[in-house]
């Protein structure tokens, strides 16, 4: 077993604190696993990381959540605030920094650089197999993440150990506390997250349904084909709790037609539960749903930014993983069978 260092960037503070605090329960000690470094700019723009100890021999993890928003810098003396493409540079440059020096060097990105580019259709770029092919090239020998977008794009990177994990017991064991678990479905808001859905009803063992969304092929708006409309394909979810899953919650669009056509159908409870709430237009289309009616609390973790704002609401639960992660690196850590973490029972 390495010695293990915890590198956190700017951007995962908040998590990487109750991480190493996590840590050191684990392991009965006061040490403290995080690195002491510099994330500097220049006031072009242009950055640099500086490791201020050794890292000689050991197993380190870099923590960074590409999706962070709310990290920002002066650059011109304008304020700016950091892109994915930013943090994920700053990614690159510990790397950089630890190259030579770490006897290991795993990259944690709970939330996959560019996981909803992992495909591309005529002359796209493949921007997540790039990325990934990229880190393995610099020197990083192993990639950590959670409920990637397409988890085959892990055939990126072949000889390359890619660990992707899933907070579905987590979320649930909070979820269950408020749910008729003998009277509950699970839904898919489209056919993409199907087999998702899916894992959630095996864990809960209950059926599951889906939505069809049924696009205008002969328009693209903001880079997609607009939706007309939801079509559901299942059980009656009618007088039943309802559970919508998904990876990630962007602008949201999409959660709150579904939310509004399964209220429609007479759905009781409408809970709403993604791995990452982005919110990338706003959480003011939510907040006038949720006034209305159409959909009960909305369930998400704390594996990426989440606004101050929306932790403040009533509906919002902040599901904390920092446990989870702690024992994920504490397990790879001591070269224990990680095995045990990826199938972990509810606690009904």
């Amino acid at each position: 077993m390495s010695k293990l260092k915890l590198v956190v960037l700017k951007s995962a503070k908040d998590l990487g604190d109750k991480v190493n605090k996590n840590l050191k329960k684990l392991n009965k000690t006061d040490k403290n696993y995080k690195v002491d470094i510099l994330e500097a700019r220049f006031s072009n723009g242009e950055g640099k990381i500086k490791i201020n100890e050794s890292v000689n021999n050991s197993d380190i993890y870099i923590l960074s959540d590409v999706g962070n928003y709310s990290v920002s810098y002066e650059m011109r003396g304008k304020e700016h605030f950091m892109s994915p493409d930013e943090h994920f540079e700053d990614i690159k440059r510990v790397i950089a920094a630890a190259s030579g020096h770490a006897k290991k060097i795993n990259v944690i990105m709970p939330l996959l650089y560019e996981s909803r580019q992992h495909k591309r259709r005529g002359n796209e770029s493949l921007d997540c197999a790039i990325s990934l092919q990229e880190l393995e090239i610099i020197g990083a020998n192993n990639i950590i993440t959670f409920d990637a977008h397409d988890p085959s794009i892990c055939n990126a990177i072949p000889r390359l150990p890619f660990e992707n994990f899933y907070p579905t017991h987590i979320i649930l064991n909070s979820l269950l506390n408020s749910v008729d678990i003998n009277n509950i479905l699970v839904i898919s808001p489209d056919m993409g997250a199907m087999e998702r859905a899916r894992y959630y009803a095996e864990m809960l063992g209950c059926n599951v349904g889906a939505f069809y969304k049924r696009r205008d092929l002969t328009k693209i708006v903001n880079g997609k084909n607009p939706i007309i409309e939801h079509m559901y394909m299942g059980d009656d979810p009618k007088g039943k709790d309802v559970i919508v899953v998904d990876d990630m919650i962007a602008s949201g669009t999409s959660m709150i037609e579904v939310a509004d056509a399964l209220r429609k159908k007479g759905a009781r409870n409408i809970y709403l539960v993604a791995t990452f709430a982005l919110f990338t237009e706003g959480v003011d289309v939510f907040i006038k749903a949720y006034k209305k009616g159409l959909f009960t609390k909305v369930y998400s973790t704390n594996l990426s930014y989440v606004p101050k704002i929306l932790k403040n609401e009533d509906w919002f639960i902040d599901v904390d993983c920092s446990l989870y992660l702690a024992e994920i690196i504490n397990t790879l850590n001591k070269n224990e069978d990680i095995e045990k973490l990826w199938n972990i029972k509810l606690s009904k």
